[in-house]
């Protein structure tokens, strides 16, 4: 639900630069706010289904907290990308570097799951507690930046 509400944030500042921008329709060549608030709202509406599917497979596959936690971080972080574009370029870069760390470990961890499963199919052996300890400490990391 945070996930939409962000979306909706995004899509409200590109209206809101639309009407403030001459015009009637949304393409104004030659307004450098709207085509800042534009791209920025392209930019976080065409990473989010790759972050939904790896939230939902990271999840699913191994941990819930820690892909809960990751995908909170991930919507702040997207946040803070979104608002560094509206600013200067450079300050979107570590917004965009911490996000694609975040998918990163959402994307370890479901291998880490599908990795687990394949062990226990073909050996018996069952490592899930300890995926989960080492995903558990693990995601505090992220909030280092």
């Amino acid at each position: 639900i945070l996930g939409v509400f962000l979306t909706a944030f995004f899509a409200s500042k590109v209206e809101h630069e639309s009407k403030h921008s001459n015009g009637k329709g949304l393409q104004r060549p030659g307004s450098s706010a709207f085509d800042r608030v534009y791209t920025a709202n392209q930019n976080c509406g065409h990473t989010y289904p790759t972050f939904l599917a790896m939230l939902w497979c990271a999840g699913l596959l191994c941990s819930q907290a820690p892909a809960a936690f990751a995908g909170l971080m991930y919507l702040f972080v997207r946040q803070k990308y979104f608002v560094g574009y509206l600013g200067e370029r450079t300050q979107s870069t570590p917004g965009y570097l911490f996000g694609k760390r975040i998918i990163l470990f959402l994307f370890l961890m479901s291998v880490a799951g599908i990795l687990n499963y394949y062990l226990i199919f073909f050996f018996g052996s069952d490592f899930e507690m300890h995926i989960k300890t080492i995903t558990s400490a693990i995601s505090p990391l992220l909030l280092i930046p």
